[in-house]
Formats: structure tokens, sequence, C-alpha cells
């Protein structure tokens, strides 16, 4: 999915209670990977979050940054992060705000066990989605379908002479 509108801006806070905003990752440079998982600790989001983790050395190498958001508190996102080892952002959306802000938000009885749909977003450096993976399913699709979308990219960059 190419989006023609700017993803939407937001500041939550990560694991460490440090604020971070899409406009200050994007500054840090390199596109982001942003992915929605509804519930940190369970066996879906951990298998998701930690195929992200793996494949630390295939973003890097693309020079994409990999960001995580759900619902959960920040004292749940470190614990949720410790746990693991992982390596990235993990940021606390517990009003739904981004969530909704990026359509991912469900509602319904669904809602109030799982309150955030799963779905990654390949945010490029100008801002805009250049891809979307919306799989509940399939944990593993959403690191590797955004990687495969940043390296079509690069290529396509190199091939317009855009590239590094």
């Amino acid at each position: 999915m190419n989006s023609p509108d700017p993803a939407p801006d937001f500041e939550l806070l990560d694991q460490d209670g440090t604020a971070r905003t899409l406009a200050g990752l994007l500054a840090e440079g390199g596109p982001v990977v942003l992915f929605f998982y509804p519930a940190a600790m369970t066996p879906g989001c951990t298998a998701e979050s930690c195929r992200f983790r793996d494949l630390a050395a295939e973003f890097a190498d693309v020079g994409a940054q990999r960001v995580g958001i759900s619902a959960d508190a920040v004292d749940t996102q470190r614990a949720f992060a410790d746990k693991n080892g992982f390596d990235y952002p993990l940021l606390a959306d517990p009003d739904g705000a981004v969530a909704r802000s990026y359509g991912v938000r469900r509602g319904g009885p669904l809602g109030s066990l799982a309150p955030t749909r799963r779905a990654t977003f390949v945010i490029d450096t100008d801002r805009r989605i250049r891809h979307t993976v919306a799989s509940e399913l399939r944990m593993q699709a959403h690191a590797d379908g955004a990687l495969r979308a940043l390296r079509e990219l690069r290529a396509a960059g190199e091939r317009d002479g855009r590239g590094e």
C-alpha cells in the first residue's frame, strides 16, 4: 500500500519511559517499520516480536528501524523487552489513540481482549507508508514482509539513481 498522505505522527513512551515520536524516529535516519501487536507476553505476539529481533542484522542492512506498539503499559513493555532481549523500542499506547489513527484499533467484545489488530507499516523517510502487512495469524509474515518491501524500495531507489 502506498499512501498519498503522511503517516500519522505520534508521541508515546517507550519501555524505558522515554517519549518517542514518529518524526524523531525518522530524523534518527532510515525508514521506520512500525508494528502493532495485540498484547505483550502472549505466544503470538512473542513470536512476532522475536522475529523482528532475530532479523536485526537484515533490518540494519537496509537501514530501517523496528518499533513495536501495543496497548500495554510501560512497565509491561519493559518486562516484555527484558524477558526477550529486544533491541528496539516498544511503545505503550494504553488509550489506543495511535492504533486508532493507523486504523488498527479493535472495538466490540474482542477489543477488550485484543484491543489492537496485528499490522505492520513500512514508513519511508518522507513519512509515507510504502507497505502494509495485515495478518492476524501469520506471525513471521510481518517482519518478513517488511524486509522484502524495504529491499524492493532500496532496489527501486538504486534503479532511479536515488540510492546511496
